[in-house]
């Protein structure tokens, strides 16, 4: 411990001049075996996969900004694996198992912290259905513990609990559920995956798609020149229907805004991770002390990484109906993120019907958690061609089939998952 404080001082004093790179600022190579777009989580997470599973390093990913610009720096850090649907459960179970073992696999300090997650319910109706979501999270091996009003105040006495409109009779916890810190989770997987030969490309912005005479995905097209791959993997969140749309394809999903605000700092008072059952309202508190929250996607179709004041408005009021006193709490920053929703709610790992094109898409507000398997499915796929065995559902023709996995709120409310 000494001799860590000591380097970190000496590091401090010198201005930081002896610091090296977490990872290669790498140029792009004529051509690689796979070419991921998209320096998000999901992207890293996926070369790092392909690499340390599968030893498939000849592995590029291009990034038209900076690693971390994206969404993977641009929301609340939630991770939880409360699904009630076979479709969904096995894979965000694998993911907090991933999770869990991160920080050893890629020796960084990720800050997971597994402080629980509450779902509060507001009715006997909606006690019901937590009631059958936990049993079928019991059935898959999952943590899960129907609470009720006495033992959710125990955890959270500063709750409006006699809401005229919106009592709080109980919840639903998962107490492995919790938060990690996005930045890092970024950090550690461009490093991990570096460390094994993975060229991470920043501000390469992919302008096209090359293809061969029979159509089949032969490389892209960036502001720094062609690059030939043998497979282009897509997991570019909300960017998913332009950069698909250079394949001739149309996905089966829209682009909208998610804001996202922190408060001040304060004190230590939020236990986990707190949702609102009877609005969209999700809430928890940072290791910095600030209040961490989020709600409702903004209502219109957007790339912009900005959102509207009624939203604003809306997730507000929603944090005063649930805890009155955060009212006295003020506002410190708010940023937005551009989501990919699905029509189901639920991701898109497959085939694109474009040959050697893979498309990872469709997150929804379920990103982030997803992140350790989406690159660990997404690997897989990349490398076998063939589904992992807790994605097989996130097939793309599932719109056509009519085999959705709808988890009754279009995957978009935490509280509904």
């Amino acid at each position: 411990m000494r001799f860590s404080i000591f380097n970190l001082a000496a590091h401090a004093l010198t201005g930081h001049r002896r610091w090296t790179p977490s990872w290669r600022d790498a140029s792009p190579k004529a051509g690689y075996d796979v070419v991921i777009i998209g320096g998000g989580g999901h992207g890293l997470a996926t070369a790092f996969y392909l690499a340390k599973v599968h030893g498939i390093t000849n592995v590029a990913i291009v990034e038209k900004g900076w690693i971390g610009g994206g969404n993977a720096g641009r929301n609340t850090t939630i991770i939880r694996s409360n699904y009630g649907l076979p479709g969904n459960e096995p894979f965000y179970e694998w993911s907090m198992k991933l999770w869990e073992g991160l920080e050893q696999a890629l020796n960084y300090n990720a800050m997971v912290s597994q402080r629980g997650v509450l779902n509060l319910c507001h009715s006997d109706a909606q006690r019901d259905a937590y009631a059958r979501r936990g049993n079928a999270m019991r059935l898959h091996g999952v943590d899960a513990e129907l609470l009720d009003r006495n033992q959710v105040r125990a955890m959270a006495p500063f709750m409006n609990f006699d809401n005229a409109r919106f009592p709080i009779q109980g919840g639903l916890l998962q107490p492995r559920g919790g938060t990690a810190r996005h930045d890092a989770v970024n950090w550690g997987y461009a490093r991990a995956a570096s460390a094994l030969g993975v060229d991470i490309i920043q501000n390469c912005e992919v302008t096209g798609l090359l293809t061969d005479n029979q159509g089949a995905m032969t490389g892209v097209e960036t502001n720094r020149g062609p690059i030939r791959a043998g497979k282009v993997g897509m997991a570019v969140a909300g960017n998913s229907s332009r950069l698909a749309a250079m394949a001739g394809l149309r996905l089966p999903i829209e682009s909208h805004v998610l804001q996202a605000f922190v408060s001040e700092g304060l004190k230590p008072v939020i236990p986990g991770v707190i949702t609102f059952g009877a609005g969209h309202f999700y809430i928890s508190q940072s290791d910095k002390g600030g209040l961490v929250f989020g709600g409702d996607i903004d209502g219109y179709n957007s790339y912009a990484q900005r959102g509207n004041l009624p939203v604003v408005q809306d997730v507000c009021e929603g944090g005063m109906a649930l805890m009155p006193m955060i009212g006295r709490a003020r506002l410190l920053r708010s940023w937005g993120g551009i989501v990919d929703m699905s029509m189901d709610g639920s991701p898109i790992i497959d085939h694109a019907p474009v040959p050697g094109l893979y498309l990872n898409a469709g997150w929804c507000y379920g990103g982030f958690k997803a992140t350790p398997a989406s690159g660990w499915c997404f690997a897989h796929l990349l490398a076998t061609d063939t589904a992992h065995e807790t994605a097989t559902a996130f097939r793309l023709d599932r719109f056509a089939t009519g085999d959705l996995i709808d988890e009754k709120g279009q995957g978009a409310h935490p509280n509904l998952h």
